[in-house]
């Protein structure tokens, strides 16, 4: 164990560091020393105060000639500088330094013969006014700018001279210009009355004296006895200061020899960190990848948010071409209606006629009828649906109904349905889902067109008149199939359309949900009408994506086609 270290010289003690702390014990005694000199000196001077006043209003007050001295150094003053002097200005002049000569003689004169016989009437040895800024070119030859009195009495020599008083004031007379003393020496008290207070001052002296001389020699131990615990206090800091840098020393030293222990171990970690450093080489391709991975992410998130543009672009162009259409139909209808209503009226009471004229005119209004409510589904985006459960076989049943009699009639087509009786309730938009099934059964429609075209040209191009004329026939003779099904599937339902048209390939099949994507543009397929704007199975499917659904698709070339649609079944 090592021993603490002595130390060999204490150090300076820091006075300046001192004076802050000092300070307010130095005001307070400064505060009482100056507050006791006031006090000493006020007292003292009290009564020569007291006197000059005393002399001061003598002077301003004293009337002899009906005015005050004041007065008449105004009047005097004014005379001077008057700007127009006239006749006589000079005799003028001395006329008024005579009155005010004879007004300070009448004030001192009283004083003077009752010298020494009653102590308190002050005895006046000089009064005089002297005007400092009157120029000598504005009084006669032989005048000055002093005006006052001496007494023929001689002044008192010796000690008695320090009874004397000089009074000299500049007073009030309202001339800007001109600057005017008025000076008196006076003794106004007694030998006594001034021994008095000569005594007096000494006793305040000595009182202040034995005020200050104790609390100085307080202050000073005070003081002392401040500097001796601050020196204290400071060697103690000091004796704790070399304490610690003789322990830092040591942890020095042991720090020392843990470093050299430490540089021991350092090529064993130098083997390791090469193989952390491979580590993290290893996990910053490791983050690369996964950043390309994130590039490729962002790219399809980016890629989504272009189709749903794109999509909406697409309703956008479905509702204005579906209100389009709707449109012209209906202006198209006024006509027949009208012409209805006219033979209606001439039938002339022919019940079959009229009766025939009824069922056309009630068509017709059913055809209104369909066409607002076609109008109203295709410009609504599937993305805002209005959700309620819908009945998908009643569904079913409903198109099959509907579409059986004009794909026989019209279409030559057969349109049958195998659909349970029973309910399978899904979640989801009915004008959607209905128009979604009616595309798939017009598009399996023009299926059937392009198949029976196809047997046509391929019989036309047969060589052989016998074969040629058979397969015409057969051409003519082939009838169009779709067929709709429903069943259930677990927690789904599955509704398929199916037809025996002409099918598709593998690249139609992948494109077909694009898009604008079609096979049938100006292709003549039913009754001479332009065809395929490659918008209905790209509706179809933003339908099944806004239900949760799915769609399969099978189909080969001249052997039809089947879609096969999937949706949730409704929780009870």
């Amino acid at each position: 164990m090592t021993a603490s270290p002595t130390p060999e010289a204490a150090p300076p003690l820091p006075v300046w560091r001192y004076v802050g702390r000092l300070a307010p014990l130095a005001v307070l005694w400064g505060v009482l020393v100056g507050l006791l000199g006031w006090l000493l000196y006020t007292r003292a001077n009290w009564n020569e105060e007291s006197d000059r006043a005393d002399v001061r209003e003598w002077i301003d007050n004293t009337r002899v000639f009906r005015k005050t001295l004041t007065e008449l150094v105004r009047d005097y003053i004014d005379l001077v500088r008057a700007e127009n002097p006239g006749f006589g200005h000079a005799d003028r002049i001395r006329d008024k330094r005579t009155e005010i000569e004879e007004h300070l003689r009448a004030m001192v004169e009283p004083t003077r013969m009752y010298a020494g016989q009653l102590p308190l009437f002050p005895n006046v040895y000089a009064l005089e006014v002297e005007f400092a800024e009157l120029s000598g070119t504005d009084l006669p030859a032989d005048s000055s700018g002093l005006i006052g009195w001496t007494s023929p009495k001689p002044r008192p020599g010796g000690p008695a001279r320090a009874q004397l008083r000089t009074l000299e004031y500049e007073p009030a007379i309202g001339r800007p210009g001109t600057r005017v003393t008025l000076r008196c020496v006076y003794q106004l008290h007694s030998f006594n009355r001034m021994q008095k207070q000569q005594d007096e001052y000494r006793l305040w002296q000595t009182v202040a004296a034995a005020v200050l001389v104790p609390t100085t020699l307080l202050a000073v131990y005070f003081v002392g006895r401040f500097l001796r615990r601050e020196r204290a206090r400071e060697l103690d800091k000091w004796r704790a200061t070399a304490e610690a840098e003789h322990r830092q020393r040591e942890l020095l030293a042991a720090q020392v020899e843990r470093e050299l222990i430490e540089r021991s171990l350092l090529e064993s970690r130098v083997k390791q960190q090469e193989a952390e450093r491979a580590s993290e080489e290893l996990g910053r391709k490791l983050l690369e990848q996964e950043l390309a991975a994130a590039k490729l992410t962002n790219r399809a998130a980016e890629a989504e948010r272009e189709a749903l543009e794109m999509k909406s672009q697409l309703y956008a162009s479905i509702g204005i071409m579906a209100g389009s259409y709707a449109h012209n139909i209906k202006n198209l209808l006024v006509r027949p209606n009208d012409l209805i209503a006219r033979c209606m009226e001439s039938a002339n009471g022919d019940g079959e006629q009229q009766g025939m004229l009824s069922e056309v005119r009630q068509t017709l209004g059913t055809v209104t009828e369909r066409l607002q409510q076609i109008l109203r589904t295709v410009r609504r985006d599937p993305a805002s649906a209005e959700v309620t459960q819908v009945d998908v076989n009643s569904l079913f049943r409903d198109t099959h109904r509907t579409w059986a009699e004009m794909g026989r009639d019209k279409w030559k087509l057969l349109v049958t349905a195998d659909v349970p009786p029973d309910a399978a309730l899904v979640t989801g938009d009915l004008s959607h889902l209905q128009q979604a099934v009616e595309n798939l059964v017009f598009n399996a429609r023009d299926a059937t067109f392009e198949m029976r075209n196809h047997l046509r040209d391929e019989a036309k191009r047969e060589t052989d008149p016998s074969a040629r004329r058979k397969k015409l026939l057969d051409a003519a003779s082939w009838r169009g199939e779709v067929h709709l099904s429903a069943r259930a599937e677990g927690d789904r339902v599955v509704l398929e359309v199916r037809d025996n048209g002409i099918g598709m390939t593998d690249d139609v099949r992948r494109n077909c949900l694009k898009t604008h994507f079609t096979t049938k543009r100006d292709n003549a397929l039913y009754e001479g009408y332009s065809a395929g704007m490659g918008l209905g199975l790209s509706f179809v499917a933003m339908v099944l994506e806004h239900h949760d659904g799915s769609l399969e698709i099978e189909s080969a070339p001249l052997r039809g086609t089947t879609f096969r649609l999937r949706f949730p079944l409704a929780r009870a």
